[in-house]
């Protein structure tokens, strides 16, 4: 596929030159948006929809119920719809768990340890769900120290039991980053059920990130190659080959009229991390600078034709901080009005 084509594509697929009506409608499109950076998570949804979506827009939807984050897949979080959780997890989650086994025996975390802070833990999440915080005291005075990062890995066993999840935001001064955990149980109304959830998840993929292979399938979803080519065989018939080994929806969004010419897009960005391969989008040279870096930070970055020119922060954006053009030989000339435009939106997305 020419790569001016695999571009336009995934910009629609992406729903960045077609965006969704709602948040919830992009999260719906997307199915998973990486998420361990919260703001930049709300951000995703909220670039990918119509007209001006406000962080309070997204927020709304976490409060209530349509939106939870979660650990869905490689161990990380990801903002989910609520009713896609369940079967999300019954595909995920035994692999994540392969993933972390070694950890958490360092951690010394085994089934009496897990019984005892779910026996502790679960009646106290019936009134309006608890704050990590006081996830950590009530592991405290059953005896669980929560530190070395042994708690994260319990709440993060008791999310992929199916348990609870991260819903209602916490409200504070300023952007709120936190949110309560609370019973899947009682805060999800509505659950999914396809019939294959193994080919669903693929589909899925595909129509929120195609053109894409069944390796950067693997990479997303965190499941194992041969995994990933039986859920490509049973999405047979549901998806589309656009040439050999490369995947597009058969029915994808109608691109907008009037779009962007630059995107201001989050850190840790779907549009950017969710392949094996990233050279589609950024020239080699400059993947070092976006990342993962050492410190595992992928950077928030600015898209132009398609292709990653720069990097911005999220702090520095409402300042008038000027952003890190790269070098531009190569890449689409930089329009600088387009850029502060890009910016200015995610600007306006936090109220300011």
């Amino acid at each position: 596929m020419k790569t001016a084509t695999l571009l336009a594509e995934r910009l629609r697929s992406h729903r960045l030159t077609a965006p969704a009506r709602t948040v919830t409608d992009a999260a719906a499109h997307m199915l998973a948006v990486q998420s361990q950076d919260f703001t930049a998570g709300r951000w995703a949804l909220a670039c990918r929809t119509r007209g001006k979506p406000t962080l309070a827009d997204v927020d709304r939807a976490f409060d209530c119920g349509d939106l939870v984050r979660t650990w869905t897949m490689r161990g990380t979080l990801h903002t989910i719809p609520a009713r896609d959780l369940g079967w999300v997890l019954s595909v995920t989650a035994s692999r994540q768990r392969q993933q972390a086994a070694g950890r958490r025996r360092d951690l010394g975390i085994d089934d009496a340890m897990i019984d005892a802070v779910t026996d502790a833990v679960l009646p106290r999440l019936r009134d309006g769900g608890l704050t990590r915080a006081e996830m950590f005291e009530v592991f405290i005075g059953v005896g669980v120290d929560p530190t070395a990062q042994r708690g994260i890995h319990l709440l993060n066993e008791l999310a992929l039991r199916g348990l609870l999840c991260q819903g209602p935001v916490v409200p504070r001064d300023g952007i709120a980053r936190e949110q309560r955990f609370v019973l899947v149980d009682e805060h999800i109304g509505e659950h999914a059920r396809p019939d294959d959830p193994l080919a669903e998840l693929f589909i899925r993929y595909i129509a929120g990130h195609g053109p894409a292979t069944v390796a950067d399938f693997a990479w997303w979803s965190g499941l194992t190659l041969g995994q990933s080519r039986e859920a490509r065989e049973r999405a047979s018939g549901r998806i589309a080959e656009a040439e050999e080994g490369v995947f597009i929806a058969v029915d994808r969004p109608r691109r907008a009229a009037d779009t962007a010419s630059v995107f201001a897009l989050a850190a840790f960005d779907e549009y950017y991390i969710s392949y094996a391969d990233r050279t589609a989008v950024c020239a080699p040279e400059h993947l070092s600078a976006v990342g993962p870096g050492k410190n595992g930070m992928v950077r928030a970055t600015l898209i132009a034709g398609g292709r990653v020119i720069g990097c911005w922060t999220h702090a520095a954006a409402p300042l008038g901080t000027r952003p890190e053009i790269f070098d531009e030989a190569g890449l689409v000339s930089v329009d600088e009005d387009a850029v502060r435009s890009a910016l200015s939106r995610f600007t306006r997305f936090l109220g300011g």
